[in-house]
């Protein structure tokens, strides 16, 4: 009796989630679904216009989404077959975060109709059937017991070109997503906040389900296919813009952001110097392409082909970086931060200085450099717009696929240099520098390479970028300010994302750039709002939204907690 009463008990503890809080969960979901196809508000004053049936307006499309969303989970819960696969680590956790994803969306939606239009009154059936939606799940999915286990691999191993097939559908998935928040109208902050919260939640609910390691495994055994899908899907952004080339300049500014905190992750992320005025060096490769490029108001006169233009701001940014290195990379820690932090401001006064009245007429003082003629290279005038396969590609874009040629070099360096011998050199120096000189590393040598490195990457950048802007002022490159990039959300861009890592600046960079051009409307709340951002960041993940995997053990290593329960179970034992 005693042997069939442990497995019995075993098996309530960790059997499947009740059926009826699940049965709650997709009833709940289906008719948040419904909703979207029903009137929210009888009048077309609040942006999207609410009014239809049948059509869903885009912010009732991501409340569709997510209740679709969160009935599958819960159907592979149940054990739907076909659908098991979504949960390699547990249904619990992903059924409930996409459930309070659903919620938070389509309850900051209704109560935002409420706001806008002046109250409740003027909420259609259709919203408080979406509110009774999406609360039903939330609660139940709330009881449901936890089932997290570790993922075990699958026991059918799919044909490489269902692989292959798998990875091309989640580029394409992903291309659109991105596509969607870049799109998504200024005049409807609303939808992009509800964006935000859909897509938020159901990314941690797909990586608490284990479905981005399995991911991660496929692109790591297919990597010439993943690489072949990225370049894809980066060259197909300008080809689905329909209206114009708005979007397509956010998307070119988002690249200059990223390679630029690429160049500052090789400075902080390998090599952990605290560098605080790095946007100086952007500002320093800008001013010289924009001084050699043509310019009406430069004061040499200079029109320099682009290759050299790129070449003499990367060198310029190079030598600065050089000449503010060799005498303070002697200093450590906030020691240095300080030095770095006043060179950054030294270079954005001196900038406003060099006008012909407090110091040599170079820069035009605080009007900047206007005037800077558009690019051509091999007869392409990257000011004009072009028909390519049918389709008019406007001016933005041609300079978008100039920074991902610029993009693609900045990974290359960075991934070769991360793995080469200098590379390992700068780790050493981060985790302990006194110990890595005791081993008989040049720690002044390294960190000095390191800091020219990320200098001239974010030169290369500025080259691009006065281009873009067509002129360039010293505002710009200030420490901290509402409009990134500034030095203060460019470090913030490398730690968000993930030091030391490729892909985690690129997304830190791109949600910087892109959350304070869609929430304009906060104004002096922006930063508020991003420092609030931050400290939930580092209390849920401090090691980044994309880290390697030394950051993961640093932050989520249980091994030291198991430790005294492992030896209090091997005494009880013996």
């Amino acid at each position: 009796m005693t042997t069939n009463t442990t497995p019995q008990t075993a098996v309530t503890q960790q059997g499947p989630a009740p059926a009826a809080l699940l049965y709650a969960v997709i009833g709940g979901s289906l008719l948040t679904v419904i909703s979207a196809f029903l009137a929210w508000t009888w009048t077309d004053e609040f942006p999207g216009d609410l009014t239809y049936y049948g059509s869903p307006a885009p912010i009732q499309f991501l409340s569709l989404v997510a209740g679709l969303l969160t009935a599958v989970f819960a159907l592979s819960a149940l054990g739907v077959k076909g659908l098991r696969w979504l949960t390699p680590t547990g249904a619990r956790k992903p059924v409930w975060i996409l459930a309070l994803g659903a919620f938070a969306g389509t309850w900051f939606t209704v109560l935002a109709i409420a706001v806008v239009l002046g109250g409740f009154a003027h909420l259609e059936p259709g919203a408080y059937v979406a509110l009774v939606g999406s609360l039903v799940p939330a609660l139940a999915a709330y009881k449901l017991p936890d089932d997290s286990r570790k993922a075990t691999a699958a026991k059918q191993l799919l044909p490489a070109w269902a692989e292959i097939l798998i990875i091309t559908g989640v580029f394409a998935l992903g291309l659109y997503v991105i596509t969607f928040g870049i799109d998504t109208d200024d005049k409807e902050p609303q939808l992009f906040v509800t964006y935000l919260i859909t897509v938020g939640f159901a990314g941690f609910a797909l990586l608490k389900a284990g479905l981005f390691d399995r991911l991660g495994a496929l692109t790591a055994k297919h990597r010439q296919v993943t690489l072949i899908g990225t370049a894809a899907a980066a060259i197909a952004f300008p080809f689905i813009q329909q209206s114009g080339d708005t979007y397509t300049l956010i998307a070119v500014n988002i690249l200059i952001f990223a390679t630029v905190a690429l160049g500052l992750n090789v400075v902080v992320g390998l090599a952990g110097l605290l560098d605080l005025g790095y946007v100086a060096f952007l500002g320093v490769g800008a001013y010289a392409a924009a001084l050699v490029s043509g310019s009406t108001a430069s004061a040499f006169g200079i029109h320099l082909p682009f290759w050299a233009a790129v070449i003499v701001g990367a060198l310029a940014s190079l030598i600065f970086g050089v000449v503010i290195g060799a005498p303070t990379l002697r200093l450590r820690g906030d020691y240095l931060a300080i030095v770095t932090l006043g060179f950054g401001e030294i270079f954005r006064i001196a900038m406003g200085n060099l006008d012909g009245d407090s110091g040599p007429d170079i820069t035009n003082g605080p009007n900047g450099i206007p005037n800077i003629p558009h690019l051509e290279l091999f007869g392409w005038n990257f000011g004009e717009a072009h028909t390519v396969g049918g389709i008019v590609l406007g001016a933005y874009a041609n300079y978008y696929f100039l920074m991902l040629l610029v993009m693609a070099l900045v990974v290359l360096v960075f991934s070769r240099a991360g793995n080469s011998r200098i590379g390992r050199a700068w780790v050493a120096i981060r985790e302990d520098e006194t110990a890595a000189e005791a081993m008989g590393i040049n720690g002044f040598k390294v960190k000095l390479i390191a800091f020219a490195l990320g200098a001239t990457l974010a030169g290369l950048a500025g080259t691009v970028q006065a281009h873009v802007n067509s002129t360039v002022v010293p505002e710009n490159y200030v420490f901290a300010g509402p409009v990134p990039p500034n030095s203060a959300f460019l470090l913030a861009a490398v730690i968000l994302g993930g030091m030391g890592t490729i892909r985690g600046p690129i997304l830190g960079a791109a949600l910087l750039f892109l959350i304070p051009a869609k929430l304009a409307f906060l104004q002096d709340y922006q930063l508020l709002a991003f420092g609030i951002a931050l400290i939930l960041l580092m209390r849920f993940r401090p090691e980044g939204l994309i880290a390697n995997k030394r950051a993961q053990l640093e932050f989520h290593d249980d091994t030291a907690d198991q430790a005294p329960t492992d030896l209090a179970t091997a005494k009880a034992g013996a």
